[in-house]
């Protein structure tokens, strides 16, 4: 999945010529988090969040601290052709809580750990009426073929499939399923020589 597809399009933006104040009053006035910092013909020139701009405020009275100094000039960046996994390991790396979207310097977008979120869960299928069966697969190298193929052999249909990184020596992965009678699929893996380590 493709950036383009869940970032934020035409988001708030501020000039770089605005005071402190006015960026404060426009997270204020608009719930937002995230700040990008444009020129006047739109070219990406900054990034300024909701707490660079809480410790930057009371200074700001009382000297001429301005919004080109507390904004971050660099910040990490993504092109909207970038893909879904490549914006969540930034966001891990880095613990921030967005990333300006940007095309020929251009800022087209924005988007942020809860655009993530929400696209994983859409894409797990967790918000959907489903089943899951979590399976060992053990170490044949066709096992996940193997299961796939009995699952859907007994009527089952894959929403989506995750693995267990944590018990990678088990090759334990998740199958959600659209709402279906699990024990025939239960059953038929386990006569295969599958273990089943949960339903729900």
């Amino acid at each position: 999945m493709r950036i383009r597809s869940i970032m934020i399009k035409n988001p708030i933006t501020i000039s770089e010529n605005a005071s402190v104040q006015d960026a404060f009053d426009l997270v204020n006035s608009h719930s937002i988090r995230h700040l990008p910092v444009v020129n006047d013909e739109n070219n990406f020139i900054g990034f300024v969040t909701l707490t660079d701009l809480k410790q930057a405020f009371i200074p700001s009275m009382v000297s001429d601290l301005t919004l080109k100094d507390i904004m971050i000039k660099e910040p990490v960046l993504l092109h909207p052709d970038s893909d879904i996994e490549t914006a969540a390991r930034i966001i891990y790396k880095h613990k921030i809580g967005g990333i300006p979207v940007v095309k020929d310097r251009k800022l087209v977008g924005i988007i942020t750990t809860t655009d993530i979120l929400g696209a994983f869960i859409s894409m797990m299928g967790l918000l959907t009426n489903s089943s899951r069966i979590d399976v060992a697969l053990g170490k044949k190298p066709d096992a996940f073929q193997d299961v796939s193929r009995i699952i859907q052999d007994n009527r089952g249909q894959i929403i989506s499939v995750g693995m267990a990184s944590h018990r990678t020596d088990e090759n334990i992965y998740y199958f959600r399923l659209k709402p279906c009678q699990v024990e025939p699929i239960i059953n038929s893996l386990q006569k295969n020589g599958y273990e089943i380590i949960e339903t729900s």
